[in-house]
């Protein structure tokens, strides 16, 4: 099969490139147009030649059946040899004089046929009678010949005009549009592929920024970015994208590193615990009871561990949809919740519009998560735990916070207590996994407001979030 399918990609053709499709689109349409134009042009100029040459013989010609129609005339009238002989001859027209027979009185230069018609109207009786002849052929030239009677069988006058020399000038004219129309087409495909070359430059570059990332997986390439138009905003767009994806995948590797971190003492904590359930029979009672205890805690604290850990990875997520919610009304149900669960009294303070745009199940999960870590550390206190949901400092702002009255928080504490797995000193015997917190974090910065934590006066300390600016998965 892998023969075959390089076989049939070989017979494949190659798609053009978008610089080289461009440059044969504008070739091709400024082709179309040239071709277009030239022979309207063309066309155009013929019909107006031959037109005008047809009028000015047509004419000549009446202007010669009026003049035998009003005065009586012999051929010696139109003699060429006669001083101010009566008939004008312009440039390419040619005159012969015919007697009553018709015979040549006055010969044309070149001489011109005279057929049975002429001599008919040679010798016809009325004056202006007229017989034309078209595209006769005298010598290598091609002429128009009117014979007119001159009346009384007198005679008569042939005016011809020579056709020839205005053919050759339109095929002249013909040869010189198609090599000025074949120009055209070339300097318009040298300077489409100059325009394709300018445009596309960009996108090549895109492209190759676009090939290194799929080639070698770092998503850390910096793309050159130029320009305010379209191509300069996706080059924008596409350099976030990166730096984004860049963020996501550190993100990712750190988490999963403090995450293995994590594990690993509850698992060989299960792992040592595990080993001795070998001697079992072999231990006094006391010390099962303190192992299956041990085991116990150990699964609770792992099982914390993974859920928390669930929970982080589905905070990042965007498959929640934002709609308005009401963070009062998550704060009663989470504080209806907390009260059967721990026993403690649990006071809800809201003032001002404390509604919001959001995803209800992540702020649910981060003042859930404030409220468990109020309870951990003012375990034995008989102050209730306050949630505080103000609004709006600014349009559309929402400040939460839990204040409880536990042994409060250590300046280096509060700089990191919203880091991943980390746990204060003193509450590194406490159960927990040190995610509860980071999870807060998160929720906040994905609602547009940030997590914050400080001392409490008379002791205890306030963490919470605030909510506000763009809609969680919105632009800007």
């Amino acid at each position: 099969m892998g023969r075959l399918g390089r076989l049939l990609s070989s017979r494949r053709p190659k798609l053009l490139s978008l610089r080289t499709t461009f440059a044969v689109s504008f070739a091709a349409v400024t082709a179309a147009v040239t071709v277009l134009v030239g022979v309207l042009s063309y066309s155009a100029a013929a019909r107006l030649v031959r037109v005008d040459q047809e009028s000015v013989f047509d004419q000549v010609v009446q202007d010669l059946r009026d003049e035998v129609r009003q005065h009586a005339m012999t051929p010696q009238d139109f003699s060429s040899s006669a001083p101010g002989h009566d008939l004008v001859r312009p440039a390419r027209t040619d005159v012969q004089v015919l007697a009553s027979d018709g015979a040549v009185v006055d010969p044309g230069r070149p001489g011109l046929p005279v057929g049975a018609a002429d001599r008919e109207v040679a010798a016809f009786g009325v004056a202006g009678r007229m017989v034309v002849h078209k595209d006769v052929g005298v010598g290598s030239d091609v002429y128009r010949i009117a014979t007119v009677s001159l009346g009384g069988g007198r005679g008569a006058v042939q005016v011809a005009q020579e056709f020839s020399d205005t053919e050759d000038l339109l095929r002249a004219l013909q040869q010189r549009t198609l090599i000025l129309m074949a120009a055209v087409v070339v300097a318009a495909g040298l300077f489409g592929w100059w325009l394709a070359r300018r445009i596309t430059r960009r996108l090549v570059i895109l492209t190759s920024a676009a090939e290194d990332v799929a080639r070698t997986r770092r998503l850390g390439i910096q793309v050159p970015v130029t320009g305010y138009d379209e191509v300069g905003r996706l080059g924008r767009a596409f350099d976030r994208m990166l730096g984004r994806l860049a963020q996501s995948e550190e993100d990712q590797r750190r988490l999963v590193q403090d995450a293995g971190h994590e594990l690993r003492t509850p698992l060989t904590s299960l792992r040592t615990n595990i080993s001795l359930l070998r001697r079992i029979d072999e231990l006094p009672p006391g010390t099962r009871e303190e192992l299956v205890a041990d085991l116990g805690q150990e699964a609770r604290e792992l099982t914390d561990l993974v859920n928390e850990l669930v929970d982080l990875a589905a905070g990042q997520s965007d498959s929640e949809p934002a709609q308005r919610v009401d963070l009062a009304d998550l704060a009663e149900e989470v504080a209806g919740l907390a009260r059967r669960r721990t026993g403690r009294q649990i006071v809800v303070r809201a003032s001002g519009d404390t509604t919001t745009e959001g995803r209800p199940g992540m702020l649910t999960r981060a003042i859930s998560n404030l409220v468990e870590n109020a309870a951990k550390f003012d375990r034995d206190g008989t102050a209730p735990i306050e949630i505080g949901i103000a609004g709006p400092a600014r349009p559309g702002t929402v400040r939460v916070e839990v204040l409880d009255r536990g042994p409060g928080m250590a300046d280096a504490d509060l700089i990191r207590v919203f880091d991943r797995f980390y746990r204060a000193a003193d509450a590194r015997s406490l159960p927990g996994s040190g995610l509860g917190l980071s999870i807060v974090r998160e929720v906040a910065l994905a609602h547009g407001g940030a997590p914050f934590a400080i001392r409490r006066e008379g002791g205890g300390a306030v963490i919470g979030f605030t909510v506000g600016g763009p809609p969680p998965g919105g632009g800007g």
